[in-house]
Parts: structure tokens; C-alpha cells; sequence
């Protein structure tokens, strides 16, 4: 079994409402759709990285919203949404519903329109799914490893453990340091300052679950 991370462009017609609002010039730069609902009257709960006045307005974007909650946690907003519907384009929900491949939270939404998200399964069945994207969108394949199945260590977030693979991809846990906090920022498109804080909280994590574990020995 492969994971492979992918990185889509969709044109215009295609972009979701949400994203578009990403996109726009605005304090909003990244939005995560980390978890959803199978059925069609969908509960979504995102992530955008910045305050909740300003994810209310990314929010507002989207036309099928029946009810949403804003939840600040100092990286960013959590956004619980209940809509009528999923605004996604039919012709992407076609290309999902066909794949015979499973996906990996989150979707990210970028400023830059680009939606890097991830999938597991056989290696033909993603190289099938990646063609039927291309027939859609430009689309590129980031990282392919291995599937591994494995507890989240140290109850890391999906960013935490995201920030530590591009800090050890980046060298910067290396001796002599080739790495920088600024490298990490660049790895996962936001602010040397949020890369910065999701490092030092993955770290303490990280070691926290060390210190624990060894006083059990």
C-alpha cells in the first residue's frame, strides 16, 4: 500500500466556494478540511489560520451553510459547519466516488489555489485516480511512501507532526543546524511564527511521551 501526497490546481469553474474566498487577498491564507460527514446533508469541521472575524468571512462563502460555530485556538479558527449540501463540483465528486483509493485528512486550501491532500491505496489504483485529475486540474504528486499503520505518537495534530517532518526533512535538526524555522514555515506555506510554535509543541509532546515512557521501564 502507497500514501501519496498530492497537489491540485483546479480551474475556475471547478474551485470550491470556501476556497475561493481563501484565495482572495485577505488575513485567511491556508484553510484545513479536516473532518466530514458521508451523507449528503454535510458536517464539515475546517481550520483557517487566522481569527474567527476573519474565518466568518470565508465561512460566509459558502451558500449551502445551514448553521456553523467558530472556535479560536491560537494557531487559528476551528469552524464546525452544518450545510445542506456539498458545494464541491460534480465533476470532482465523480472522480472521488470512483477512485479505489482512500483519503487522508486534512484538504488543504491555499492562498496560492492550490489543494494538497492525500490518499492510500494500490499503486494502480492511484495512478488510475491521478489520471482522472488530470483530466480535470493540473495536478502533481508531492511525496510517495509507504502506508504504515501507527498510533500518533505523543497525541500530536496532523500540523504538529506535519512541522517535524519538514524540520528533519529541512535539516534542522541536523549538527551543524542546516535548517531554519523559515525553512519549515516555507514546507507548510504559513508564518515563520506559527511554523515556529507548531515545532516547540511538537517537540514538548514528543518529549513529554519520552520522559513518560521511561519512567514505566
Amino acid at each position: 500500500m502507497k500514501r501519496v501526497q498530492f497537489s491540485a490546481t483546479y480551474p475556475d469553474r471547478l474551485v470550491h466556494p470556501l476556497h475561493r474566498r481563501v484565495i482572495e487577498p485577505g488575513p485567511v491564507t491556508r484553510a484545513e478540511l479536516l473532518t466530514w460527514s458521508p451523507t449528503a446533508d454535510a458536517t464539515t469541521l475546517f481550520w483557517c489560520d487566522a481569527d474567527a472575524d476573519a474565518t466568518a468571512s470565508v465561512v460566509r462563502g459558502v451558500d449551502s451553510l445551514v448553521d456553523s460555530e467558530l472556535v479560536e485556538d491560537g494557531e487559528g479558527t476551528y469552524a464546525f459547519l452544518r450545510q445542506d449540501g456539498y458545494e464541491f463540483a460534480p465533476a470532482v465528486l465523480d472522480a472521488i466516488a470512483a477512485a479505489r483509493v482512500v483519503f487522508l485528512p486534512p484538504v488543504v486550501f491555499l492562498e496560492t489555489g492550490d489543494v494538497r491532500f492525500e490518499a492510500v491505496g494500490e499503486t494502480a489504483a492511484l495512478g488510475a485516480f491521478r489520471e482522472s485529475l488530470a483530466d480535470l486540474r493540473d495536478v502533481a504528486i508531492e511525496r510517495v511512501r509507504e502506508f504504515e499503520r501507527s498510533a500518533s505518537p505523543s497525541r500530536l495534530t496532523d500540523r504538529q507532526r506535519a512541522a517535524l517532518e519538514a524540520a528533519v526533512e529541512a535539516g534542522y535538526y541536523e549538527v551543524p543546524r542546516d535548517g531554519t524555522v523559515a525553512d519549515v514555515a516555507a514546507a507548510l506555506d504559513c508564518s515563520t511564527s506559527t511554523a515556529g510554535e507548531l515545532v516547540r509543541k511538537a517537540e514538548a509532546a514528543v518529549i513529554r511521551e519520552f520522559v513518560a515512557a521511561g519512567e514505566q521501564d
